[in-house]
């Protein structure tokens, strides 16, 4: 961040889970005072940190299946972000030097008092970050401001345009270049700017001026479809790498402000390290350590490395047992299929097949279930319930895109920028999350009949017809008319499992504390044959709330019971009705994929949901309009 040694080091904190949603490589952070942008992992440094990458083989291998091999290169670890604790009791300590890295982008900035526009590389701007336990304090000023007052030096603040493009990259707006329209300045080879910033969220507060030359421009002439075509092409500048795409890019680049939200989507894959489908928990060790035991060739050598701190978690059971354990191991990794194609893994499969199976697994130190009895007022609407007393979710995070987010069906169709400056690289960022959580297995011959009644509906076939829309306006014109219009449709069946999810979070964060920030949800609908109807709520927050039983305790039977019905009462009224409930997707909204939901009554937190808010329509959960439309009808 700085030449000068006695400058700290720190200049914010991140919770672990933000590098995978929020602030990851590639990611923009606003801090008090500037902005920074997340580097690279070719330039995270674990020398000075005592670490142990995350086991989860199963994320392992779909992080490779989607990332591909080429010449031999693989993912082989799922690492944690280098933290150290100690920097609060020593500032100066070796702590204080632990961290994921960042640099100042944008690397133009603005005096608050004489509105001077430059480049970091024009050294008008300084850097101070003195003060130990406050890294907020950290920011840039203008040394030789003409405007300053009593021998303060005022504040330069990031100047809030950048340029992106669909293909990830991003880089500085050209200021000198905008203001003269493309030519040099007649009167400096290194013309001195102003930025005139009337605050707001307009471009058209927004002027720059020449003060060289006196020749200005607003901002507003760079944006628009109009606009955008009068800036120059896009460098293909990654700066988080400091590299540019050979070649250029062939994108037109658009500007944007540094807090927009669509600068950065994480592309993450996530797991719940389950047990093997038909294994013990013995073969699930033997997956978690297979990177050291595969070497184990004999039962001698396996007798050799028994000793091994890894390997006490073994020592349950007899080495002869381990051995058969690792041969059949070893006989299924070699029949596997050498390579894959590039796709979106099947992660949810295993899952369901645990929850769903007649005889629960062994319970482990990352995994434990216990079946609970169905509520006599609940039978007809759920055939199955499990309280998952311990769960581990493992999350990767393999790339991020810019403007569009990732597509959950299409993973070719958002161009995915890199984590690294290698093609493949050796290591991803990964985060873990202990906590608990309730899975509900809805009723099958409840949805089947409830399937064929809508299956003609209009409410169906509007819900459908804005998914044909909303794919053909978003992604930056990538869908082509020749696509399946309809490719990646979760169907009728996800949107009714997925607005029951939204309910009972709801009403889980109003009757018992949580909030609702603190769950997450898993939706297991599958599609055509594949007949799954199951929903998993659980915590996924790193810290201690949801990790002491309070919400498993909730599928206790009468409580449940209560939880769902207050759930349901609630959902039939809305205080933005009747315009909630007469909403459907349909022209001049017909692109957001929701029909009778908003905040009020059903929408959650982005790290809640899977789907961002979408496919959630309450007409098709509890009466608010068509009773032939609702799943559970007559439910109270």
């Amino acid at each position: 961040m700085t030449e000068k040694p006695q400058y700290r080091r720190r200049v914010g904190t991140v919770r672990p889970s933000h590098l995978m949603f929020t602030a990851g490589v590639g990611a923009l952070v606003d801090l008090p005072n500037f902005a920074v942008l997340v580097r690279g992992i070719d330039d995270w440094n674990y020398d000075a940190v005592d670490w142990t990458d995350l086991k989860e083989p199963r994320l392992l291998r779909a992080v490779n299946g989607l990332l591909g091999t080429q010449h031999g290169a693989q993912v082989t670890q799922l690492r944690p972000a280098p933290w150290m604790d100690g920097t609060d009791s020593d500032p100066n300590g070796p702590a204080a030097r632990v961290g994921v890295p960042v640099l100042p982008f944008p690397q133009w900035l603005r005096c608050t008092a004489c509105n001077a526009l430059g480049g970091l590389d024009s050294k008008i701007f300084k850097f101070e970050n003195t003060r130990p336990r406050q890294p907020d304090q950290a920011r840039f000023f203008h040394d030789n401001c003409t405007a300053k007052r009593k021998g303060k030096r005022p504040l330069a603040v990031a100047a809030r345009f950048i340029l992106t493009c669909s293909d990830g990259h991003l880089d500085d707006f050209p200021y000198a270049w905008f203001v003269h329209r493309g030519a040099e300045c007649d009167k400096a080879s290194h013309p001195r700017l102003e930025m005139l910033d009337h605050g707001g969220n307009q471009a058209a507060n927004v002027k720059v001026r020449c003060v060289n030359c006196d020749m200005e421009r607003n901002i507003r002439d760079a944006m628009g479809q109009r606009g955008e075509s009068t800036l120059p092409r896009c460098r293909g500048r990654h700066p988080h790498l400091a590299t540019f795409a050979p070649g250029g890019c062939r994108r037109a680049p658009k500007p944007l402000v540094i807090g927009a939200s669509n600068q950065w989507f994480a592309q993450t894959l996530s797991v719940l390290a389950v047990p093997p489908t038909s294994g013990s928990a013995l073969q699930g060790k033997i997956e978690q350590l297979w990177a050291e035991l595969q070497a184990a060739t004999s039962p001698e050598i396996l007798n050799a490395f028994w000793g091994l701190q890894q390997f006490r978690p073994l020592h349950q059971w007899s080495q002869a047992e381990v051995w058969e354990a690792i041969e059949a191991h070893r006989g299924g990794v070699q029949d596997a299929p050498a390579t894959q194609p590039l796709s979106y893994p099947d992660l949810l499969t295993p899952e369901w097949e645990i929850f769903t199976s007649p005889t629960l697994p062994d319970p482990t130190e990352d995994f434990a279930l216990r079946d609970v009895a169905v509520p006599p007022a609940l039978s007809g609407v759920f055939s199955h319930i499990v309280q998952a007393e311990r769960l581990r979710e493992v999350r990767a995070l393999i790339g991020f895109t810019r403007l569009d987010a990732p597509d959950p069906e299409d993973p070719h169709l958002v161009e995915l920028a890199p984590l690294s400056r290698s093609a493949v690289p050796t290591w991803v960022p990964a985060s873990e999350v202990r906590g608990e959580g309730i899975f509900l297995r809805v009723s099958d011959p409840l949805v089947e009949d409830w399937e064929q009644r809508v299956a003609g509906s209009a409410a169906i076939a509007a819900h459908r017809d804005a998914y044909v829309e909303f794919r053909r306006n978003r992604y930056s014109g990538r869908v082509q008319e020749a696509d399946d219009p309809l490719r990646g449709w979760p169907g009728a069946r996800y949107i009714a499992l997925h607005t029951l999810s939204h309910l009972l979070i709801r009403a889980i964060s109003l009757e018992c504390g949580y909030s609702s920030a603190s769950l997450s949800e898993r939706i297991y609908a599958g599609r055509d044959d594949d007949r799954r109807t199951g929903i998993l709520i659980y915590t996924a927050v790193p810290d201690a709330e949801g990790t002491l039983g309070g919400l498993v305790s909730l599928a206790e039977p009468e409580r449940l019971a209560q939880i769902v019905q207050r759930a349901l009462r609630d959902a039939e009224r809305c205080s933005s009705d009747p315009l909630c409930a007469d909403r459907l997707p349909r022209p001049p909204h017909e692109d957001f994929l929701h029909g009778a939901a908003c905040h009020v009554c059903l929408f959650v937190s982005e790290t809640t949901c899977e789907r961002g808010n979408r496919f959630l329509d309450r007409r098709f959960v509890v009466p608010v309009g068509d009773p032939d439309l609702v799943l559970l009808q007559g439910l109270k």
